[in-house]
């Protein structure tokens, strides 16, 4: 038996109709409900029997006394990226089996990363604010310093959705380094992190935040920069170091596209929302909108691979954890 644990505001996005027909089709469950807590009373008398259980953003920890009345839980198929908020130590010590779908949670946020640095290296978000403010271009004018070819692009972390930025990057003029100190068979040069910073035009960072990353890019590496160089943050927030950010900017010797920040959401009285050089969007490079079928797709499909006895594809151990969001 199986069973949706999750906020139910976002389960008819993240499980249309087809994608829960397709999990009924393979698994004994009920397709209309879903849970916030395991102590909902329409649960009484189906933990005895559950054996899959299908999670995404809000499914509550799965505690002791949770995995106590539901001895014969065997998989957690989670239809987001992060699994630490809710499989506990008690869940991994169990063995129970876990996937993600961070993978097709990387799809959007690679795309949006992709975007961001080839607008970048036609100057787009620069000339922008110039623009605004003059309203008036010089026909056949020629910008100096702008441009994608041979342009040199960093990349922070050859974590999944960093490895995605790289395949989707192959086909441009881009000159590629990355650093990462996990990183194996990479076909691209790998550099230390001051090194990435001094000699990169453009920095995209996805690394996951970690004790070992938390504001990895700080004053000293913010410095390293070259002046006209623009920061990409898809990532986590803090794994830049806000202040030391702030005051590089407001030199207007470095530009940055945010799309996450720290703290998050920014105070209302935040100066990055003022400075002309620093690009803000609201945390919408992961999915959205019809983007989220695709996570209940890859959990309908990984659901699919455990009935038919197959590995998951998406699997995450305890070994994962500590260099993983």
């Amino acid at each position: 038996m199986a069973l949706f644990a999750l906020s139910s505001e976002h389960f008819d996005a993240l499980f249309p109709a087809e994608v829960r027909q397709r999990i009924g089709a393979v698994a004994e469950i009920d397709t209309e409900l879903v849970v916030e807590r395991f102590d909902d009373p329409r649960l009484a008398g189906r933990l005895a029997e559950l054996e899959v259980l299908i999670t995404g953003w809000g499914c509550p920890p799965l505690t002791e006394d949770f995995l106590a009345a539901a001895p014969k839980l065997r998989a957690v198929l989670h239809a987001a990226g992060s699994v630490k908020a809710h499989v506990t130590q008690a869940a991994w010590d169990r063995g129970i089996v876990v996937s993600s779908a961070a993978a097709a949670n990387a799809i959007p946020v690679a795309e949006y990363a992709l975007a961001t640095i080839i607008l970048a290296g036609k100057g787009v978000f620069t000339l922008r604010e110039s623009f605004r403010v003059d309203r008036t271009f010089k026909l056949g004018h020629i910008h100096p310093g702008i441009g994608n070819h041979g342009r040199r692009v960093g990349i922070i972390g050859a974590s999944r959705i960093g490895r995605q930025v790289l395949e989707l990057l192959r086909p441009f003029d881009f000159k590629v380094q990355v650093h990462d100190p996990y990183a194996e068979g990479l076909d691209i040069p790998l550099v230390s992190l001051p090194e990435l910073l001094s000699t990169s035009d453009i920095v995209s960072v996805h690394a996951p935040s970690t004790p070992q990353t938390y504001r990895m890019i700080d004053r000293e590496g913010l410095a390293l920069l070259r002046d006209g160089a623009v920061l990409i943050n898809t990532a986590r927030g803090d794994l830049v170091d806000t202040e030391a950010l702030v005051g590089e900017l407001r030199t207007g010797r470095i530009s940055a596209v945010l799309d996450v920040t720290d703290p998050e959401p920014l105070p209302s009285a935040s100066i990055l929302y003022d400075l002309p050089n620093a690009f803000l969007t609201p945390h919408v490079a992961g999915s959205h909108g019809n983007e989220l079928a695709r996570l209940g797709e890859c959990a309908a499909e990984e659901l699919e691979r455990l009935v038919a006895g197959l590995s998951l594809r998406y699997q995450v151990t305890t070994t994962d954890l500590d260099r993983v969001a």
